[in-house]
């Protein structure tokens, strides 16, 4: 089934501050090698969707910088492929688009242009494995309008913005909450849905004909009765990554293999990204490590204990890190330790410095930064 991908890399910036002041949410560095771009290109890739577009609004140089051509998704075409779309005027004022629904009129001229029959549109605020030709499969049998892929169980305080969804017996959504309420058992929306194109342009001409501003509300919810949509459950895994605590806690999850297996394991969804071809790591003669997640093109000297490490992270001699996060070329000088510690690209921390957070406040370093 042929569709068109369309990924929000800029939605979620404000729920994790810390991490997207110099960059978007989409190009959030996670697992010690990958971007949270990678999975929402990673599924659409393995469903055979070719032509993707990306909205980009702000702080978007990294994302420019990871995704290049597209060619490591095998996105860089003649014909088609990926394109990244820079900042539009609101189709209102000059000013910049705040919202889905905005971003989307900015683009209506590439959505008519494509021939596909439907359209998936993807949030890039986790890491997840989703069989997306499944979904496309069950959006037709269904002959749905909309298809919204949702996730079953006790609602985490992570998950209390989004949409709650309740079906019939058919998967049919009857009726929805803006907002899931933390505690309860819900149906939460994942902010990936399935759309039939010549309807979304239908609903973006009345968008615009009636200033409409939501996706979720005016979209989504308000169309419940007149619209066909239904629910598709993700059963698989989802580390829904929109707070420090949460970042810190999924990064640390990947210590497990069962997690492990879950996102990386399944041969066929490989979770793609940028290749930079670089050097094994080199372990020196009094370096440890102990359960940890190491990049390529680290240099350890001293003892990493349940950590996980980008590439080009060098520790020194002498140097303890336990329970954290260094991301790309991060340098620690000798006899330093880290507990509890997260730290931004290219964060140096001189010798003998002595950092500790907590896991549910990690004590964070900003880029560049010197300590």
């Amino acid at each position: 089934m042929k569709a068109l991908g369309i990924i929000f890399s800029n939605i979620h910036n404000e729920t994790i501050d810390e991490l997207t002041r110099k960059r978007t949410s989409a190009s959030i560095p996670f697992g010690g090698r990958y971007r949270l771009i990678d999975f929402a290109l990673s599924n659409i890739v393995s469903a055979d969707i070719v032509n993707v577009g990306i909205l980009a609004q702000k702080n978007y140089q990294s994302l420019m910088d990871h995704l290049g051509s597209g060619k490591d998704w095998d996105l860089s075409r003649r014909n088609g492929g990926l394109v990244i779309f820079p900042p539009y005027g609101s189709y209102k004022s000059d000013t910049l688009y705040s919202n889905r629904l905005e971003a989307l009129i900015s683009i209506r001229g590439y959505i008519e242009k494509n021939k596909e029959d439907l359209v998936v549109l993807m949030d890039c605020d986790s890491a997840n494995v989703i069989d997306l030709n499944d979904v496309l499969e069950q959006h037709v049998a269904n002959q749905a309008d909309i298809t919204i892929i949702y996730r079953h169980g006790k609602c985490g305080s992570d998950m209390a913005s989004h949409m709650d969804l309740k079906m019939d017996e058919t998967g049919r959504v009857i009726k929805a909450d803006l907002k899931s309420k933390v505690g309860k058992i819900t149906n939460s929306s994942i902010n990936v849905w399935v759309i039939n194109r010549r309807l979304l342009q239908c609903l973006l001409d009345d968008a615009v004909s009636q200033g409409l501003e939501s996706f979720h509300r005016d979209i989504l919810f308000n169309n419940i009765k007149s619209l066909k949509i239904f629910g598709y459950e993700h059963k698989g895994i989802y580390l829904h990554v929109n707070s420090m605590e949460n970042y810190f806690k999924y990064n640390m999850a990947l210590l497990e293999k069962e997690n492990r297996d879950a996102l990386f394991g399944d041969r066929n969804h490989r979770i793609y990204t940028k290749v930079r071809d670089s050097a094994p790591t080199r372990y020196g003669f009094e370096a440890k490590v102990e359960n940890s997640f190491i990049a390529d093109g680290c240099e350890i000297e001293g003892t990493v204990i349940n950590s996980v490490l980008f590439r080009g992270v060098k520790v020194g001699k002498g140097t303890v890190v336990k329970n954290s996060i260094l991301m790309q070329d991060t340098i620690t000088g000798t006899n330093v330790s880290l507990n509890y510690v997260v730290t931004d690209k290219n964060v140096t921390i001189r010798d003998r410095n002595v950092l500790s957070g907590c896991e549910k406040i990690p004590y964070y370093l900003g880029k560049n930064t010197m300590v």
